[in-house]
């Protein structure tokens, strides 16, 4: 079983937890280490041998074209996380396919490759703005892995499949969403993101082989500025520091057990398989 290893490229003041603390207008004052951090990722994967999907914001490809066409160079593939992180539940349906062309456009240039790929900041295609996945399927993407079928403070649609769907009758856009397992008969997600870095290393490893075990792929993602432990700390809510800075110095150590436990591989290379398999259809009805 190949399972997704994916990588959102943005920097430590670009992330939910501190969007009310460091406006956007504030962000090219903060300390850039997007591509230091990235480039450490990329050092990572090419000594234990994966590729995998990076998605980038658009914000990054403007700043550090050079760094998406290193993604690209060693094998990765480059894929879209919108322009400057906000959230698709935050905008109307022609607003996001401004942010959305703009964003391919950046990485298109930077890269020298199409983009076919997206991901939603936070996870955010949810039940309120499902036209979204139309927006996608008109812009020529082939999938998408922006929803999260759980709930959350931040995000989720828990009603939505664990696994991936077609979220339109007539197009073969595929819908990737967050990995969960189940505990108790709840959703639980453990691969990826802050419950990866937060929760014991066993607690994720047990989430995939039980996902594995039941004949599905997984699919983990973190953030660069996650493996960074020499970030600025700011005064923000004790809640969001718990959530981004704990755990930090364990997380490569964490990653690279993770590569070594599982088998991994590029995002498109899993949808591809999929569709060989076939993908059912889902419009937004009760999840079974």
């Amino acid at each position: 079983m190949i399972n997704a290893l994916t990588v959102d490229v943005e920097d430590w003041f670009q992330v939910g937890a501190f969007e009310r603390t460091i406006g956007r207008d504030q962000w090219d004052s903060c300390e850039h280490r997007f591509e230091g951090n990235t480039d450490r990722v990329l050092d990572l994967f090419g000594r234990l041998g994966v590729t995998g999907t990076f998605f980038i914001l658009g914000w990054v490809a403007e700043r550090a074209p050079g760094l998406i066409r290193r993604i690209a160079d060693a094998g990765h593939e480059v894929a879209s996380h919108g322009y400057d992180h906000r959230r698709v539940f935050t905008l109307d349906a022609e607003a996001f396919r401004a942010d959305v062309r703009r964003a391919s456009g950046l990485l298109e240039d930077a890269s020298g490759l199409p983009v076919t790929a997206y991901r939603a900041p936070s996870f955010s295609i949810d039940r309120r703005n499902p036209w979204a996945h139309r927006v996608l399927a008109e812009e020529g993407y082939s999938y998408s892995s922006s929803v999260a079928p759980l709930a959350h403070d931040h995000y989720g649609w828990p009603d939505a499949p664990r696994f991936a769907y077609r979220p339109l009758a007539d197009s073969d856009l595929v819908e990737v969403p967050v990995t969960t397992a189940l505990f108790g008969g709840r959703r639980v997600s453990a691969a990826g993101g802050g419950f990866f870095r937060l929760l014991p290393y066993a607690v994720s490893r047990w989430a995939i082989a039980q996902v594995n075990g039941g004949g599905q792929a997984a699919m983990t993602y973190f953030h660069p500025w996650e493996i960074d432990a020499g970030q600025p700390r700011i005064a923000a809510p004790l809640k969001s520091r718990l959530r981004h800075y704990t755990n930090i110095a364990r997380m490569e150590d964490k990653l690279e057990r993770l590569i070594g436990d599982f088998r991994w591989g590029r995002m498109d290379a899993l949808v591809a398989s999929l569709n060989l398999r076939g993908v059912d259809h889902w419009a937004g009805e009760v999840a079974a």
